[in-house]
């Protein structure tokens, strides 16, 4: 199978059906049903005076074509019917602006919204397997592709397909032949917009989106890692990269922008039948003494009207199919369960001392052959300060992450201070939790927003506590605007240090009974570690700490050093007893001095 095909067919397969994201569509309508129904009335009552014109055009030619002598007034009663009737249409389609325009924001407002909150609640495999770019991409299409949809279905193809109908039906009862005529075509005509739409062109359309997405996730991808990019003079390489993506997308959609041609060229085949057939029947008609100039002139008007609609409802199939392919992530987003979920009605965690208990615990990550963890047993006592050592993959990573509760075992149970992990709302375990990572992620906010960040409300001298016992302080007030400052996008402005020592305030403003520390001085200076060492010693007091260490030079004073290895692990001890034993730890310790 071609690359194109497989697309094409992991297209399919993935999509939810057209009838599954219109009623997820109608289910936001639904929640405002008041506004909806309000303006839904408004367009069938502008519907109403829509029929009416070719009536009033006709009325107004039968009564200009009595010439004058039978009476002027007659000929101005119908102008001012059909002006009537035309103002009155207009104002109606112009008015239900002013209902629909808030529903329509307080309903893309709330998916948007709604999105984002359940792309926060995926797992972090979730995160780890999705580029960050082409979510971003995917929510703010689906916020526009609701409105697209909402607009056309409601506001355009259902008073046209009324008008359509109304239409063919008034005609059918005066000549029976000529309404059955243009009901035939007004059939075939959505029939094969439908039929294209669906089955032609929609499956080419979601190869396409997911190109678009992909230029999106290329481009976050880049602009990112921009660093790295200009460190290793990568410029030329990285945009010959994205233009690689690009031109997949090109390639994707000219296919499909090729199709609606085509779909479009086939349907102005339909409109000309329809045009020869209609003015050519009442013209026959006339010719046989069966219809008046007005009557004409009524099937000329029908048929501008007709024809107008058609055109639209063309226009409207193609807007409404790709609306739906761009709301059809997000609707399947919100089909897909959580992979780690709250219990019903989960309480929230309590912090305490900080006990941690692994009981039994079994664990793999999916896809693996073998668990990681089988049948792992574990006490850290309060205030208890162990260090996790081993190799790359041997475990220590997970066991902090299981802690957090970022996986669901596979059996057995955490308890956090007698809590099961698994039994209360995720968000109040992670908040009881400090975490200061290797690589700290600040958000393009002030250095204080960031510092502030699991205690946002936390005032200014807690703030500035906070940053001095970090030994951040003096930088901060050396920046622009000191606290204020804006960091940049994962705080590009700051220093790896500096980015470290904020990281390392917020976790003293958490003041959680729980630390967990991933190797967090490993980016400071010689001198600047001495003094955040001693600012860490003072915030490990009195709590539960995990250290991950990656320099065992830092952890010679834990309580307790685990040595991990496959999931297991293999030596307990302090520090020189460890290393007396002449075991792993020792050998890890004597690479590690020797490394240094």
């Amino acid at each position: 199978m071609s690359d194109a095909a497989g697309e094409l067919e992991d297209g399919r397969k993935r999509a939810l059906s057209n009838k599954q994201v219109i009623g997820f569509i109608a289910s936001r309508w639904m929640r405002r049903p008041g506004p909806f129904f309000l303006s839904a009335g408004i367009m069938l009552v502008a519907v109403m005076f829509d029929l009416s014109l070719p009536w009033a055009a006709g009325a107004l030619i039968d009564a200009v074509a009595s010439g004058p002598e039978a009476g002027a007034d007659r000929a101005w009663r119908a102008w001012a019917i059909f002006m009537g009737v035309f103002v009155a249409f207009l104002t109606l389609r112009i008015g239900v602006f002013g209902v629909w325009n808030p529903f329509a924001a307080a309903n893309m407002k709330e998916l948007s919204d709604e999105a984002f909150a359940r792309v926060q609640g995926f797992s972090s495999d979730w995160h780890a397997n999705t580029f960050a770019g082409a979510t971003v991409r995917r929510v703010s299409r689906a916020m526009w592709g609701y409105d697209t949809v909402s607009d056309t279905l409601i506001l355009w193809l259902g008073s046209a397909l009324l008008v359509l109908l109304g239409l063919t039906f008034s005609m059918m009862l005066r000549w029976p032949v000529v309404g059955l005529f243009a009901l035939v075509m007004v059939i075939a005509y959505i029939a094969l917009n439908v039929g294209l739409a669906a089955i032609w062109v929609r499956p080419y359309n979601l190869v396409s989106q997911a190109k678009d997405s992909a230029v999106g996730a290329a481009l976050a991808d880049a602009i990112t890692g921009n660093a790295a990019v200009k460190s290793f003079g990568a410029e030329d390489r990285e945009t010959a990269r994205f233009s690689g993506v690009t031109e997949e997308w090109r390639g994707a959609a000219l296919i499909t922008w090729t199709k609606f041609v085509l779909a479009w060229a086939a349907q102005s085949v339909v409109l000309a039948v329809l045009q020869a057939g209609m003015t050519g029947l009442l013209l026959w008609l006339w010719s046989r003494g069966e219809a008046t100039p007005g009557d004409v002139a009524f099937a000329i008007a029908a048929f501008l009207l007709m024809n107008g609609y058609l055109r639209n409802i063309g226009e409207n199939v193609r807007n409404v199919q790709k609306g739906l392919d761009d709301v059809e992530s997000v609707a399947a987003w919100m089909r897909e369960p959580p992979q780690v979920a709250d219990r019903e009605n989960a309480p929230e965690f309590r912090p305490g001392r900080g006990e941690i208990v692994l009981d039994r615990v079994t664990f793999g990550y999916a896809g693996q052959g073998s668990p990681l963890y089988e049948d792992f047993t574990l006490t850290i006592a309060p205030g208890e300060r162990v260090a996790l050592v081993g190799p790359t993959g041997s475990g220590k990573s997970t066991f902090v992450k299981l802690v957090q509760r970022l996986y669901d075992l596979d059996s057995g149970s955490i308890r956090i201070d007698g809590q099961d992990v698994a039994a209360v709302r995720q968000s109040s375990l992670r908040a009881a939790i400090a975490v200061v990572p290797q690589d700290p992620a600040l958000f393009h906010r002030s250095v204080a927003e960031n510092i502030a960040y699991g205690r946002p409300d936390a005032g200014e001298e807690a703030v500035h506590l906070a940053a001095k016992r970090a030994r951040a302080h003096d930088f901060i007030t050396g920046l622009p605007k000191g606290y204020d400052t804006l960091v940049g996008e994962r705080g590009v402005k700051l220093s790896g240090g500096e980015r470290q020592r904020v990281a390392i305030a917020r976790a003293f403003l958490a003041d959680a009974a729980v630390l967990v520390l991933d190797e967090a001085t490993s980016s400071l200076d010689v001198e600047t570690e001495r003094q955040v060492q001693q600012a860490m010693e003072a915030l490990m007091e009195n709590r539960t700490t995990i250290v991950i260490a990656h320099r065992l030079s830092t952890i010679r004073g834990a309580d307790r050093i685990l040595v991990f290895q496959g999931g297991r692990i293999v030596e307990e001890g302090r520090h020189g007893d460890l290393v007396a034993r002449g075991g792993t730890y020792a050998r890890l310790t004597a690479v590690s001095e020797g490394v240094g």
